[in-house]
């Protein structure tokens, strides 16, 4: 029951943190905005991984697994090289997505949310799978 009550907490605080904060985006509308044409989701994880669970539908598969330079001039074509397109990073659990959100803020792009529940979860929140949210299968 304690550990429920502590979980109860964490994700309260996590989805107070999601709705103040906009570089933190929940799965489900993290979907809704990319389907809507609001946001560019990409799904920065291994091409290995693509293929053995899929891809969040209404994301491109953009791994982040190259060298920063290459993972960088690809997210730039994605947005026409417009940093001002709002971008979400979507990743297994938040972790890696977190880390190219801030590699590209800090290479001047204006609004880059990270969808920190990630395809998995992140042991507070369910992630894209759990939530029942569409994926597509990954076409090399």
């Amino acid at each position: 029951m304690k550990r429920l009550i502590v979980m109860f907490f964490m994700l309260a605080a996590w989805c107070g943190a999601a709705v103040a904060d906009p570089l933190l985006l929940p799965a489900d509308l993290a979907h809704r905005q990319a389907k809507s044409g609001e946001i560019l989701l990409i799904d920065i994880r291994t091409p290995q991984e693509w293929r053995r669970t899929g891809v969040p539908d209404g994301a491109i598969p953009l791994t982040m697994h190259t060298a920063k330079d290459a993972f960088y001039d690809r997210v730039l074509a994605a947005v026409g090289r417009d940093k001002t397109k709002p971008v979400a990073l979507i990743c297994a659990a938040g972790n890696r997505s977190r880390w190219a959100r801030d590699f590209l803020a800090r290479n001047g792009f204006a609004s880059v949310a990270n969808v920190a529940e990630g395809f998995f979860g992140n042991g507070v929140l369910p992630g894209w799978l759990a939530r029942g949210l569409p994926t597509v299968k990954h076409q090399p």
